[in-house]
């Protein structure tokens, strides 16, 4: 079973931590864009109001960016007309624009998360984590004539090649704790659920034997992860009972939590994210909350409505309200996110302390389907490498790639040009001097530059 960075296993750990520990990075896709009015604050630099749908990250708020005038303009229609919604989730992690196809002859480019997966991802159990809320689709037509595969993908590992993303937390979660051969983590499955044990009975006495060898700041980290990866596996076995005892048998097999509890499922998956980041088990992960287009409705906060349907609002300000509540539940769900990753302690400092956590959607006001000015988040200090705490403001059309090709240098994987870039980010590193923002929003939803 993958353990947690510990002392004992660094020299000196108390004063390198900083320096030596390994650096991650996530990519979160939430879909159908945001209620702009309520996400941008009216300044720039540090000390600015949070706006309605950031509230929920006031805890965190010294711990990322927020991010405006960022673009993903291969997302734009042009010729290929209709298809915002496969565009923007094709493009957001390539820059690429997408082949307008429902055939086979897909094609747009390689994600950055697969770019660093290979330059950096041998360095781990697993080159990358590819996680998601939706079923995986990689055939068939859906937006507009654009290909399933474009618009329930995030991860590409070649310009036809998508990674699918895995929707299922007990298949994840026997990938990270299994032992790696098939046929025996099945036979280890079955023996486990007959006797009702936990995978943790079957490293127990190791455990306990490593413990005895440790200082008491590490037995303390050993006992705290143990302790999540059993709550979660908990939390994982009550789905399943769930579905034994509430779903007919022809339909278990495509069962997932999500279809008793959406926020559950989220949450069980950005656990998973926590616990393969704290053992080291992989560096590069993404996370399609849910794909670009979904009309999901939320009745548990209070909006019974599809989301895709609500998006298209406009201008109703009821509509617009019934928006902001689901990108707050979002939000709330990645404050869930950035709070397991503050509370795991790695040397000196925490895990989201090394990491660079971009969250956000590949469209902005989703009823004009706009791929400019994206709701963008950058959470962590990637090893100190990031000045956190901000709003940070770029020119108008800046392409978001310039943004990965930030992250990959610091990252050890230094890229010269990805997708449309043109430089990277050097504000992300730099102190900004606080001030009024140069962008406003009208009641249109569109913004505007002040004169």
């Amino acid at each position: 079973m993958a353990l947690p960075a510990l002392e004992a296993m660094t020299p000196n750990v108390k004063a390198t931590a900083v320096k030596t520990a390994p650096r991650r990075t996530a990519f979160v896709y939430v879909p159908n864009g945001m209620n702009m009015a309520h996400w941008w604050p009216e300044t720039v630099g540090k000390g600015y109001e949070l706006p309605a749908i950031l509230k929920p990250l006031a805890a965190h708020r010294d711990d990322f960016n927020i991010m405006s005038g960022l673009a993903q303009v291969s997302g734009r229609g042009g010729p290929d007309g209709a298809g915002d919604h496969a565009r923007a989730n094709a493009t957001w992690l390539t820059g690429q624009r997408a082949r307008k196809t429902a055939g086979a002859d897909i094609q747009v480019g390689v994600s950055i998360d697969q770019v660093l997966a290979e330059k950096v991802g041998k360095q781990t159990r697993f080159n990358s984590l590819e996680l998601g809320c939706d079923k995986a689709r990689t055939a068939g037509a859906c937006d507009s004539g654009y290909s399933c595969a474009y618009q329930f993908n995030l991860a590409w590992k070649g310009p036809a090649t998508p990674m699918p993303p895995e929707a299922n937390p007990k298949l994840v979660f026997e990938r990270l704790f299994g032992n790696g051969a098939n046929a025996e983590e099945a036979a280890a499955r079955q023996k486990r659920e007959q006797y009702n044990r936990s995978i943790l009975d079957f490293v127990l006495e190791d455990a306990h034997a490593l413990k005895r060898e440790l200082g008491a700041t590490d037995r303390r980290k050993l006992d705290e992860y143990m302790t999540a990866v059993r709550e979660l596996e908990q939390r994982i076995q009550q789905a399943e009972k769930f579905k034994l005892a509430n779903i007919a048998p022809v339909a278990r097999k495509d069962f997932l939590p999500q279809d008793y509890s959406y926020e559950q499922h989220i949450r069980m998956m950005y656990d998973l994210m926590v616990l393969a980041f704290q053992s080291d088990s992989t560096r590069i992960a993404s996370f399609l909350v849910a794909h670009d287009g979904s009309n999901r409705s939320y009745p548990f906060i209070g909006v019974p409505d599809g989301h895709h349907d609500l998006s298209h609002h406009g201008g109703n300000a009821a509509k617009l309200d019934k928006i902001t509540k689901i990108n707050t539940f979002h939000t709330t769900q990645f404050a869930y996110f950035l709070d397991k990753l503050k509370s795991a302690k790695e040397g000196a400092g925490t895990l989201l302390d090394n990491c660079a956590i971009v969250f956000g959607s590949g469209l902005a006001d989703g009823n004009r389907h706009a791929h400019h000015d994206l709701p963008i988040i950058l959470a962590g200090r990637a090893g100190g490498t990031v000045k956190s705490g901000r709003s940070l403001e770029f020119k108008q059309e800046t392409p978001l790639c310039n943004l990965f090709v930030s992250l990959a240098e610091r990252m050890g994987a230094k890229v010269d040009k990805f997708g449309d870039s043109t430089g990277p980010l050097e504000a992300i590193a730099q102190n900004i001097e606080v001030g009024p923002r140069q962008l406003k929003l009208d009641s249109g939803s569109e913004w505007k530059r002040r004169i």
